[in-house]
């Protein structure tokens, strides 16, 4: 097997919940040693964000749901309180062999207990750092603690998301799954692949890496938050439809719905052939897509009266045929049933030993050279202490069953 991208990075990864351990999860696919710190007893937070959960062979409770699941493979989980002084020490000792150190404490808690950035430096100069955090290091809100919600609420995301003004059910509409994590996640990713870069060809130096949820969601937003900086207008909600090129939406066919996208007029010329109207595309309203954008509302309904008349395979078959891009709307059954995501490998398979073939989701990276094929289950908890303790840092069977007894691990 070829020696994977991040082969020899050691990441000691005390993040929690969804965005730092997406985050760590994506740099051990890739090859990066982690050790998962967690407290001794209850472990990462995520763990008690279920059901669902793994069943035990006994049918007893445990702690891997799946909101722990999707995001902590390929990691070795030790359990240490940093309450303890003890704690602080196999912290600061297991940092001084580390390239990365990852936290996602609230700002200010780690400096109580020794493990802030200027401390961690001090044992390891080189250490890239990072801090994911709700708002950030520094500014008013910095000390908040915050989730996903509450940034797409602050962000904007919410405000341009969810049915039309004056339709049933309109107003500020969050984003079904927590996608300020995951794009978190990838900042974060970003960010240290980024500084291990520059230590290594620039220098050698570490440095403290900012990554915050705030921040993300508004990068996000992109060409939305653009056209606010350039008019000083909120772009409207629009439920399914699309912001660019018109038509664009979500149409009712005769057995389920399809998303259509015409990009350009070509497009929709051809659009309005494969509906059996082609002298829609001569119409003085919607011969260029700046046109249609202005009649948005009567193409979208002729459209969507067109559409009602056959069925989604049908439709979906004919746009293929004339290039438009199209798609169904999918359930998550349907995702992974579909013959090019299993083509694709987004399902794989790893023996977890409360299941002996557990389904994850794949690394959505593809490489030629060095592929991600090693998938290791999520650990349970504590799992790794004993082995992390005694090969890192030297501990024997005595000491570790102390610092047990304790409360330390």
């Amino acid at each position: 097997m070829s020696i994977l991208p991040l082969s020899g990075i050691k990441i000691l990864d005390l993040t929690r919940v969804l965005a730092g351990p997406l985050s760590a999860q994506m740099l051990g696919d890739l090859g990066a040693d982690v050790i998962k710190i967690e407290r001794p007893g209850t472990g990462d937070d995520a763990r008690a964000f279920g059901p669902p959960y793994l069943k035990d062979p006994e049918g007893g409770d445990n702690n891997n749901n799946s909101f722990y699941l999707c995001a902590n493979r390929n990691k070795r989980s030790v359990t240490v309180n940093i309450a303890k002084p003890e704690g602080q020490e196999i912290i600061r000792a297991l940092a001084g062999d580390c390239d990365v150190f990852m936290e996602n404490y609230k700002v200010g808690d780690l400096k109580r207990y020794g493990l802030d950035y200027e401390a961690i430096r001090k044992v390891n100069r080189g250490i890239i750092y990072c801090s994911v955090t709700g708002f950030g290091q520094t500014g008013p809100y910095a000390p908040r603690a915050g989730y996903d919600a509450i940034f797409q609420a602050m962000g904007g995301l919410m405000s341009v998301t969810g049915h039309m003004d004056g339709e049933p059910g309109a107003g500020p509409m969050k984003v079904g799954p927590s996608i300020i994590d995951y794009m978190t996640g990838m900042n974060t990713s970003i960010g240290i692949l980024a500084a291990l870069y520059h230590r290594k060809v620039n220098g050698g130096q570490g440095q403290h890496i900012d990554v915050c949820l705030l921040d993300t969601v508004i990068a996000s937003l992109s060409h939305y938050a653009q056209i606010f900086l350039v008019s000083g207008k909120t772009p409207p909600r629009r439920g399914t439809w699309g912001n660019g090129g018109m038509p664009a939406g979500v149409f009712r066919c005769a057995d389920g719905d399809l998303m259509l996208v015409v990009g350009n007029d070509a497009q929709f010329s051809r659009t309005c052939a494969v509906l059996g109207e082609p002298e829609l595309a001569q119409d003085p309203k919607f011969i260029r897509n700046n046109d249609r954008v202005v009649h948005g509302k009567e193409i979208m309904a002729i459209f969507a009266g067109l559409f009602w008349k056959n069925k989604v395979a049908y439709w979906l078959e004919e746009l293929e045929k004339a290039g438009v891009p199209s798609g169904p709307v999918n359930d998550f059954a349907e995702v992974f049933a579909d013959s090019h995501v299993r083509k694709r490998g987004m399902e794989v398979k790893v023996d977890h030993p409360l299941q002996h073939s557990l389904s994850l989701i794949r690394n959505a990276l593809t490489f030629s050279e060095t592929p991600v094929r090693d998938y290791r289950y999520p650990p349970r908890l504590g799992e790794h202490t004993q082995e992390i303790l005694a090969s890192k840092l030297g501990y024997d069977d005595g000491k570790i069953a102390r610092l047990k007894q304790a409360g330390v691990i």
